[in-house]
């Protein structure tokens, strides 16, 4: 187990008021023990308490080979996996339960006063979590790296009369002829008005002069997802597309121009945001400036107007603002990007500029 880890989290529960908190989210079980967890519905929990060992509840259909034997309870499905804790917690005290514990579980625990209080937990895993380390750094910059490479790939296959389907179906094989793990989330390709609809699912539409072309994708390398999102114009691009795509990029460069320690994440929201709305489109950038990312696509740490929070060197999330005008067309421009010491790296590299494939 990652012991420099666990005890942030523990750092974190010690100042909340927790001693002991059940911990059921596989994608932190995952950053704390190295393992990956597929529990399906089966019950999946690891236990932190104050100076003892972590103790992870295992059902024996699954293995852990990075956790030490003696720190695995297994149970079968003969067992109530989720009472398998309560001869080790105090159960006078307050218990940390986090955000991904299904309920049949919690209520379980409670049904049998497994303690004097349940208290979300997930606020002191989710911001360890969010501040990645030197290992976590390095696998998502080349995440990006190759995330680049498939860019550049797909860019490459767009032609009159592809459909949708078609290049997201060629999507999926440069992801798996590159060597990736599998899809951060199903690949956004969408042309024309379908670019209006933020998350479209591709279809059957075929790709003509005059449409944008917008792919929104991700894979996953070494467990750490990668987002990337570029518009491009088929033959040619009108006067009023273009407006709106170099409105677009001016709201992405204007909101990583000011990020840097310190800045707040409603604050890059507000950047990206004044663009557009000065533009005349505020109305058509319907979502949030983007997400934190990491081990999942979409991570606690959201970019938008609400979130007063600062960000911190080791953060990692999205700057996509878009523009999409129903019926007609749509426009994101996406990057992953690091908070570093002195400001911030910009983790994708293809290129941002206007293109015009097949002009």
């Amino acid at each position: 187990m990652n012991q420099s880890r666990i005890e942030k989290i523990l750092a974190g529960m010690k100042a909340a008021g927790l001693s002991q908190a059940l911990l059921s989210d596989p994608s932190t079980l995952t950053y704390l023990t190295g393992d990956r967890f597929s529990p399906g519905e089966r019950y999946l929990a690891l236990l932190l308490r104050e100076g003892e060992l972590p103790v992870l509840f295992l059902n024996r259909l699954f293995r852990a080979p990075h956790v030490e034997n003696e720190s695995i309870v297994p149970y079968d499905d003969s067992e109530r996996g989720a009472l398998k804790a309560l001869p080790l917690l105090d159960r006078k005290a307050p218990l940390g339960i986090d955000k991904c514990l299904p309920a049949e579980f919690l209520l379980e625990l409670q049904e049998n006063a497994a303690a004097g209080a349940y208290v979300n937990v997930s606020p002191c895993v989710d911001h360890v979590r969010a501040v990645k380390d030197a290992e976590e750094i390095a696998r998502m910059e080349r995440a990006s790296r190759l995330n680049d490479e498939v860019m550049s790939r797909i860019r490459n296959e767009v032609r009159e009369g592809v459909t949708e389907l078609e290049l997201s179906d060629r999507l999926d094989r440069i992801y798996r002829d590159l060597g990736a793990q599998g899809l951060s989330f199903p690949s956004i390709v969408c042309f024309g008005a379908n670019a209006a609809d933020p998350h479209h699912s591709p279809d059957g539409t075929a790709l003509k002069e005059g449409d944008c072309v917008l792919f929104d994708i991700g894979g996953v390398w070494d467990d750490y997802c990668s987002d990337m999102t570029r518009t491009y114009y088929y033959g040619c691009v009108s006067d009023r597309d273009r407006t709106v795509y170099e409105t677009v990029l001016r709201a992405n460069l204007a909101a990583e121009a000011i990020m840097k320690p310190g800045a707040r994440f409603c604050d890059l929201d507000a950047e990206a945001r004044n663009v557009i709305e000065a533009a005349g489109y505020g109305a058509y950038f319907t979502h949030r400036l983007g997400h934190s990312i990491g081990l999942q696509c979409h991570e606690w740490g959201d970019v938008g107007p609400v979130n007063p929070e600062p960000v911190r060197p080791g953060h990692i999330f999205s700057c996509e603002p878009g523009i999409y005008l129903p019926g007609e067309t749509g426009v994101r421009i996406e990057d992953l990007c690091l908070v570093t010491e002195t400001g911030v790296k910009i983790l994708n590299q293809a290129p941002k500029e206007l293109e015009i494939i097949g002009a």
